[in-house]
């Protein structure tokens, strides 16, 4: 397994009113795409990610997901 020096933990979690309005909205997938590749361009890399349902509140569900960044130093 590979040692980085530096972790980043980003959380990332679909929009609240359209569970609300649809009953589930998704991931912004775009937004998402987007921030990796800046982040990959600073010479961070993609470790681990894991995908997570929350209760919203009484009667919905909400995904989320779980990205670990690291990079080496030098």
């Amino acid at each position: 397994m590979a040692k980085y020096d530096e972790y980043k933990v980003m959380h990332v979690v679909e929009g609240g009113c359209g569970t609300l309005l649809l009953g589930s909205s998704g991931l912004p997938l775009k937004k998402l795409e987007s921030t990796l590749n800046q982040e990959a361009a600073s010479g961070w890399e993609l470790v681990f990610q894991v995908i997570e349902n929350k209760r919203f509140w009484l009667f919905w569900t909400r995904e989320a997901v779980i990205i670990t960044l690291g990079r080496k130093n030098g």
